[in-house]
Parts: C-alpha cells; sequence; structure tokens
C-alpha cells in the first residue's frame, strides 16, 4: 500500500529523543517524521527502542530529552490533549477477557464519555467493520489469538483517533489472520488515518509502510521506502534449498572462503553482483563439493536482505521486553 497523501502534514514528530533506563541508553537522539495519511514501519532487533518510542509518543514514558509532537501538541507538556487524538493496539489484547466484545467496546466508549446510546451504537458499528457481529455477545476469553486482536484493534478506534500506534500488532497470528488485519489497517489509512507500526515482520512494513526507520541499539541506522532501502544493496540475492539443514550448513562450509553465504534453516542465501552470472559459478561450485539444492532461485533484495546488512542479524519473532528497549 502507497498512500498518496505523503506530501501531507507531519501528524508524528520526534526530534532528538533520549531514553535511558539506569545505565542502558535505550533512545539516543532519535528523529522521525510522520506524514498525515501515511504509515511509518519502525523495523529493529530486540531492545533497539521501539517500544520505548511508542510510549514516548503515546504519553506512557516521558523522555530524558529532546521533543515530541503529536498534530503539533507537544506530548510532554500537553498530554491531555494529545490523548484524544491517538489510538493504540499491542500485540497483547488489552480487552476484558470475562467481558463480552459488545460489552468491552461499550466499556471503552463510555470510558472516553460518549453517552449510553452512542455508546452502544459505536460498539455495533465496530463489531460489524470489524467481522465480529457473530461473536459479539461471547465472552472474549473465548476469542482466538486472530479475533481478540481484532477487539482489541476495535477499541482502540472507539473515540475515532486520527494516530494510531500499532506495538507488534500481528506477533504470534497465523498467516490469514496477519492479512486480515493488514486489510483493516490498509482501510484505515485510506480513510485518512496516519499509523506508527512496529513490526518483525519484514514482509508487513514492506507491505504496509509508506516509509521504513530501522533502528539499532537506540539509534536511526536507516531510512527510506522499502523500494529505496532494497535498491540501496545493489544486489542481488541466489537462494537454494536443501533437503536439511545439516546439508545446508555443509553447502556453506564448501563457499565460504569465496563467498559470504548466510542460513536460514534448510536454506543458503549469498548475495551476488546484480546481472552477474554468480548464481552458475555457485551451483558449479556446490556440484564440486557433492552438493546438488532442491531448488534454487536468483531475486532481488528484501528488506529482510536490508535489515541483516544493516543489523549483522536476522529479525527476531519476539516481543521487546522494556528493560531492553
Amino acid at each position: 500500500m502507497r498512500s498518496t497523501s505523503s506530501l501531507g502534514e507531519a501528524a508524528i514528530v520526534a526530534e532528538g529523543l533520549t531514553k535511558r533506563f539506569g545505565k542502558v541508553t535505550a533512545l539516543d537522539g532519535v528523529d522521525l517524521r510522520v506524514a498525515e495519511g501515511t504509515v511509518l514501519g519502525l523495523l529493529g532487533p530486540n531492545g533497539s527502542g521501539k517500544t520505548t518510542i511508542v510510549r514516548i509518543l503515546t504519553t506512557l514514558l516521558a523522555p530524558d530529552g529532546g521533543r515530541a509532537r503529536i498534530a503539533g501538541i507537544d506530548v510532554v507538556a500537553q498530554p491531555a490533549r494529545v490523548r484524544p487524538l491517538i489510538g493504540m493496539a499491542g500485540q497483547y489484547a488489552a480487552v476484558d477477557p470475562n467481558l463480552t466484545g459488545r460489552e468491552n467496546l461499550i466499556m471503552v466508549a463510555r470510558l472516553a464519555s460518549l453517552p449510553r446510546a452512542a455508546a452502544r451504537a459505536r460498539a455495533d458499528e465496530l463489531l460489524g467493520q470489524f467481522s465480529l457481529a457473530e461473536v459479539a455477545g461471547r465472552p472474549s476469553r473465548t476469542y482466538s489469538g486472530g479475533l481478540r486482536r481484532r477487539l482489541d484493534l476495535a477499541a482502540a478506534l472507539v473515540h475515532r483517533p486520527a494516530v494510531l500506534f500499532f506495538d507488534e500488532p500481528t506477533a504470534g497470528l497465523d498467516p490469514r489472520s496477519r492479512r486480515d488485519l493488514w486489510a483493516v489497517i490498509e482501510g484505515l489509512v485510506t480513510g485518512g488515518a496516519t499509523v506508527l507500526l512496529t513490526t518483525q515482520y519484514l514482509d508487513e512494513a514492506d507491505r504496509l509502510a509508506d516509509q521504513v526507520v530501522v533502528l539499532d541499539r537506540g539509534k536511526v541506522i536507516a531510512s527510506g521506502t522499502p523500494a529505496q532501502l532494497k535498491a540501496s544493496l545493489g544486489a542481488s540475492v541466489f537462494e537454494a534449498r536443501f533437503p536439511d539443514e545439516p546439508t545446508a550448513a555443509r553447502a556453506a562450509r564448501s563457499l565460504a572462503g569465496r563467498l559470504r553465504p548466510s542460513l536460514r534453516g534448510e536454506r543458503l542465501e549469498i548475495r551476488v553482483e546484480a546481472g552477474s552470472e554468480a548464481g552458475m559459478d555457485i551451483l558449479a561450485a556446490l556440484g564440486a563439493a557433492g552438493l546438488s539444492p532442491l531448488d534454487f532461485a536468483l531475486r532481488g533484495p528484501s528488506l529482510d536482505d536490508v535489515f541483516i546488512e544493516l543489523t549483522g542479524r536476522p529479525a527476531a519473532r519476539g516481543a521487546e521486553t522494556e528493560a531492553a528497549a
């Protein structure tokens, strides 16, 4: 998804944000700018500072230095003015497991000061929007992970916020549930919302984000559109699949003297010069070592390749802990 309003007014601005937890520097002068009606994908290894940034921007944590504004309003100086403008959904559903889906949404609406009748109407509207009407009368503890995540997202939208923060929103979901939530997020942005999305699923950032910022150890180490970041590698990727991980490891060792192979389970990946015939040379070298892949391909770089090049490790699939954030 690529928004057409990327030149709009900045909805989120961070300038020189710093934050320390004891001796750990979680943020070290982070700058961000998210145009109105666009999606910023915030990427980084565990402990890179992603969750800390979200907590500061949503007024839950004060920075040690720098400034942050939502729609031009300072999040530290005027948090009460910021909160009605924002919504947040994370990787853990923040709903009451003992209430039904409808009761959860009505409760959130009432907490947002909606009158009783308006709260019920808004709850029903969101239940329909998120395809939850059929399970609206069931306690949310009986929901699947995907249904709970949709309910949590619906709760974040009760007061119609203009700026949304999604912190690892699809962590742990099955592929179909992830795609369903992607479609919901795309619909929200089409409707004019601004989204800051933290994720460790690189395909998610590639699909949803207009701009990507990569963090590592509390600093911004790269930024740009997904296409710009992938083009910056200036290389293609030779990918070969073997019957099992030990065979792939043997293949990597056989090539390690001349190339920089990386292993992902039973798959071997090697960056090669774009447009070269290196793939044929690699196959010949593998054949000389008595190894033959089950299949192979030469493809363009992905955000996973960018992430590994920038951070030296693949994106982890897990939550960022605040102690390390």
